[in-house]
């Protein structure tokens, strides 16, 4: 199958959703399907206000739509709702074809902690960007019922994976030369420093041991000089970050307004248990508590999560990672997708692009 991939976060970005992207195309290739990625880096770009190391396409129509009449998908997804994601959006309506969307991010409560934006504008925005699309993907379910509520319309669960081999199991935490000493517990936080994160919440805990941040972000600044103490290793190759994840006691992960969290599988994939929030992300990512197999511990009061999660076995939350993958994800991926169902004008004439072994919903 030719698949059309539209996307505002691709690499050189650093962050969950190109994770899962990048993911995602290397096993739908895998499994036999041709994919073009539309992404910021075949445009001119600018870089998102607010948000350093986001850059976005500038003016992308007419290209995006020379590529895509070029590449004449069976499937088109549009994975972000930035400047691609409205081009594609545009393109598809203009020419009556099927696509389908995902919701990665809760960019309206970003917004919200940015720059002040109501929520009800910014989910009645994405709401309407969202209502042509023929499924929505949503990685968990709490996120999925959110939305339900908001008003959004062919909402499809799918989970997200891990790569277990990369991020390999440690049953003790292993010391990390380039960090040297680290008084113990070590409690790490891995993602971009910014906004919806709530790093300030782990940050200010009182708890013993050693506090790592890896990551970079519009806040990293203003929190180094907050919590001086804390040692901060920027970006890391992702090689380098596994490592880094087999040598914390705890993986701290303050966000409450995550979709999904990855860094949470990354952590427990090398043994590494995770102190959460009970809030979307966590709740699907490591398990109901009540399971002979979860990944940490879940509290409103993160400290008492830390020591919580300090108790789980290391091969408790390497086992709960392994019940995701990305073969699983692409798979789900792919049930999810809806031909294109119209004709495309082409200088030749018109061509039929409705594919027979797609199921059209």
């Amino acid at each position: 199958m030719k698949i059309a991939l539209i996307t505002d976060a691709w690499q050189p970005q650093v962050n969950g959703v190109v994770t899962t992207l990048v993911e995602l195309v290397r096993e739908l290739e895998l499994l036999g399907h041709r994919v073009e990625v539309v992404h910021p880096g075949l445009f001119k770009t600018r870089p998102c206000p607010g948000y350093v190391g986001i850059d976005l396409a500038v003016r992308p129509k007419r290209v995006l739509t020379q590529t895509l009449d070029a590449f004449e998908p069976e499937a088109i997804h549009v994975a972000t709702e930035g400047p691609l994601g409205w081009a594609a959006r545009s393109y598809c309506l203009k020419r009556k074809l099927s696509f389908t969307t995902a919701f990665h991010t809760k960019f309206p409560e970003i917004l919200h902690a940015a720059l002040k934006i109501p929520l009800s504008w910014g989910y009645a925005l994405f709401k309407y960007f969202h209502k042509p699309s023929s499924g929505v993907m949503v990685p968990t379910n709490g996120v999925l019922e959110m939305l339900r509520q908001r008003g959004f319309k062919k909402l499809c669960g799918w989970t997200h994976g891990v790569d277990a081999q990369l991020f390999a199991f440690q049953p003790q935490p292993r010391p990390y030369p380039p960090m040297g000493t680290m008084t113990r517990p070590v409690s790490l936080f891995v993602g971009r420093v910014s906004y919806e994160k709530n790093i300030d919440a782990f940050l200010k805990l009182d708890i013993p041991g050693t506090k790592v941040v890896c990551g970079v972000g519009p806040l990293e600044a203003s929190l180094k000089d907050r919590y001086p103490q804390v040692r901060w290793i920027g970006l890391v190759p992702r090689d380098e970050l596994a490592k880094i994840y087999a040598t914390a006691d705890v993986f701290v992960f303050p966000s409450r307004s995550e979709t999904f969290g990855l860094v949470m599988l990354e952590a427990m994939a090398a043994g590494t248990p995770v102190a959460a929030y009970p809030v979307d992300g966590p709740l699907e990512v490591l398990g109901k508590p009540d399971r002979s197999c979860h990944g940490g511990v879940m509290h409103e009061d993160l400290k008492t999560a830390c020591w919580g999660a300090l108790a789980i076995p290391r091969h408790k939350a390497r086992r709960r990672a392994l019940d995701f993958s990305w073969l699983q994800a692409a798979q789900l991926f792919e049930g999810h997708l809806v031909a294109v169902r119209c004709t495309i004008d082409e200088k030749a004439g018109k061509k039929s692009v409705t594919p027979a072994n797609i199921t059209v919903t």
